[in-house]
């Protein structure tokens, strides 16, 4: 049984004990690599020069987060406000609602639970985040790699974004596998892996989306 923080966030909070998430389960979709795995390091450095130093800075600031958050356990305040702010501005208004007990006990039970589906959900009890936010926490501060959910990552695996409903824990789940095993295939870290991908398609997409 997970414990979840003793505050009231069950009425937002949809758990469920997936006690089969570790197997591999069936994708529902079938990614496709639109440029060549050769192309990938030469991305990354497009997106390094293409992204503004103020950006890119922050970004690096982030990264350089990782070890006291783990050692710590939780995000801090002003930790997750950056991280929220760097992966997109837009919901700041709800981000800024969240109290410090909140998001230092959701933060701590994200890090810390086994259950993949408690780890990415519970982060989305917090005001302002929804899955690609969580998927970026993870990403940036988790043990284990997790991708970021992304608009322009997917569009460059040729996966069609879910709709209504939008993501989804088996889509998530899937997502993950999928690009733990690319990285892996690659021989570059999820950071890279994240960059290149993204990178690939705001260069290639006519209507590029954030």
């Amino acid at each position: 049984m997970h414990n979840l923080p003793k505050h009231n966030y069950l009425n937002k909070f949809k758990y469920y004990n997936n006690s089969e998430e570790n197997a591999m389960p069936k994708l529902e979709f079938k990614p496709t690599l639109k440029f060549d795995k050769s192309e990938l390091m030469d991305l990354e450095k497009n997106y390094i020069n293409a992204t503004k130093k103020s950006v890119m800075d922050t970004e690096k600031s982030i990264i350089l987060m990782k070890d006291n958050v783990q050692q710590r356990g939780h995000l801090t305040e002003d930790e997750f406000r950056i991280i929220a702010d760097w992966k997109s501005p837009r919901p700041r208004k709800y981000i800024q609602k969240n109290d410090k007990s909140c998001i230092v006990d959701l933060t701590r039970f994200s890090l810390k639970t086994t259950c993949e589906r408690a780890r990415i959900e519970a982060l989305q009890i917090l005001d302002g985040v929804a899955w690609p936010m969580a998927s970026a926490i993870l990403h940036l501060f988790h043990q284990d790699n997790y991708p970021i959910l992304d608009y322009h990552a997917l569009n460059s695996l040729s996966i069609e974004i879910p709709k209504n409903p939008t993501y989804h824990f088996d889509f998530w789940w899937n997502y993950v596998l999928f690009c733990r095993d690319l990285a892996i295939d690659i021989g570059v870290s999820m950071r890279t892996l994240d960059r290149a991908l993204w990178q690939y398609d705001k260069e290639n997409s006519a209507q590029a989306k954030t």
